[in-house]
């Protein structure tokens, strides 16, 4: 598959690794405008991957790019103070979705460290990775590559599941950060 990621940080990088590992075309960008539309253009699926604050300039760079492709949105939206920017009434994923409702928006990777990315996996535990969007057949194909990267691949539901799949990013966020606990943490689901 193509696959344009947009954002060439931590997240990016370690979500390129793994996808290429697996064999799939990946074009990461920066935050040229230019480039980011080109690689929408030339992707079938795109993973954001910048921070939240970056994403006014990112649509529209993706202008009509975007339309009816799968975008995951793997930021979240937080201060930079590390809190909630909006609270639970909605999530970045849903603005997302309102800002480009030609595309497929998958809320995906947002509660795992960037450094867990690419295998799904912490200290030999596989992590649970989360995947919310109220489009079945692009949800479907975002569980596979969840699951092919190497977490347990869950649906956690409508997109507006992204609302609480945020606040739980900004948990392990502070445990890592705040509460010292460092990166090499994450979420399971024991079912």
């Amino acid at each position: 598959m193509h696959i344009a990621i947009i954002g060439k940080g931590n997240v990016g990088s370690a979500l390129q690794a793994g996808l290429s590992r697996l064999g799939h075309q990946v074009q990461a960008v920066g935050r040229d405008p230019q480039q980011i539309h080109q690689a929408a253009l030339a992707s079938e699926l795109l993973i954001l991957a910048m921070p939240f604050s970056a994403m006014d300039d990112v649509i529209t760079a993706l202008g009509v790019a975007a339309d009816s492709k799968i975008v995951i949105d793997a930021t979240n939206l937080l201060t930079e103070s590390l809190h909630l920017a909006d609270g639970f009434d909605t999530s970045g994923a849903e603005q997302l979705q309102a800002r480009l409702p030609a595309a497929r928006v998958i809320k995906a990777f947002n509660t795992c460290f960037a450094s867990t990315m690419s295998s799904g996996h912490v200290k030999g535990e596989q992590l649970v990775g989360l995947v919310a969007g109220d489009h079945a057949p692009a949800k479907h194909i975002v569980l596979e590559i969840v699951d092919a990267l190497g977490f347990d691949a869950v649906d956690a539901g409508p997109l507006l599941m992204a609302r609480y799949l945020e606040p739980m990013a900004l948990l392990n966020i502070r445990l890592g950060y705040v509460q010292g606990l460092g990166p090499d943490i994450g979420f399971r689901l024991v079912r």
